[in-house]
């Protein structure tokens, strides 16, 4: 009996000489025991099962232990114990881990879907609150009569239509914009140029359309028309004389615009203009 069982002092010499020849076969063999480990005990304790859990820690130390003291249980024979007490205990839960590999995969696709949800519901807010300062700015300017001129730019304006103005880059806002139109304010008589969030420019010198329209469009309607005819861009103008709020798109007006109209187009623009910024 006591030929099959090594001494204390085989299982010293043992062990020592095994860390003496140390190679790196032994270190892939200990990460591998240990991942295997590690997903075994998560497994049995998020299954709640802690009796199993205590069942599988003894069966690996009763093995090790075997297999340091016998002769007849060598390091081939743990492996096979271990791998297949390992394989057993997970067969348990076989179903419980395609469930948890299924809902890992659902999570990371429903985090990814309302991650491009939340920025997109954070881009539309911004976009409302930009459409409402520009509809209640030129709605005041209309009710009393005051004359504007809106461009809204994709960022292709000439250089030199830009430049022509005062570069003020701030943030959208009613109070701004009612307050550059003021009559007999420094930049009451040019363009606004709008680009995204932000009042690019004022004050700014347009291109006159070279068509023919009625007498009572003056300048700043013909500016309005013009500088959608040589850029890819949008205006609004509202009528000095009159108030009548118009909108016009390459080159074609349209007159007589309520507050739903213009709400209508300025999400388009903000549409187009925030799009990219949500894919991204």
């Amino acid at each position: 009996m006591n030929e099959r069982l090594r001494t204390s002092a085989e299982v010293w010499e043992g062990i020592r000489s095994l860390f003496e020849r140390f190679e790196w076969v032994l270190v892939l063999e200990l990460l591998f025991f240990a991942i295997v480990i590690y997903f075994v005990l998560r497994t049995l304790w998020e299954n709640n099962a802690k009796k199993l859990t205590i069942l599988y820690i003894l069966l690996l130390l009763a093995a090790g232990a075997i297999t340091l003291f016998s002769k007849a249980f060598d390091r081939l024979a743990f492996y096979l114990f271990f791998l297949v007490l390992s394989l057993f205990f997970l067969f348990l839960f076989n179903v419980e881990i395609k469930r948890s590999v299924w809902n890992a995969g659902k999570r990371s696709s429903i985090t990814a879907s309302s991650a491009s949800a939340a920025k997109m519901s954070a881009v539309a807010a911004r976009a409302d609150e930009y459409v409402t300062s520009i509809v209640k700015a030129v709605q005041n300017l209309s009710k009393n009569d005051i004359g504007a001129l809106i461009v809204l730019s994709n960022g292709n304006l000439p250089k030199e239509v830009v430049e022509s103005g005062v570069s003020l880059n701030a943030t959208i806002s009613s109070q701004l914009i009612e307050g550059i139109f003021i009559p007999k304010a420094p930049l009451h008589d040019g363009a606004m140029v709008i680009y995204g969030d932000k009042i690019q420019a004022a004050g700014c010198f347009l291109p006159l359309t070279a068509k023919d329209f009625p007498k009572d469009y003056g300048t700043r309607h013909r500016a309005g028309i013009g500088i959608t005819e040589v850029a890819d861009v949008s205006t609004i103008i509202v009528s000095e004389e009159t108030g009548i709020v118009s909108i016009v798109k390459r080159g074609e007006i349209t007159r007589y615009v309520d507050s739903e109209g213009l709400r209508s187009f300025l999400k388009e623009y903000y549409w187009k203009e925030f799009n990219a910024e949500v894919r991204r």
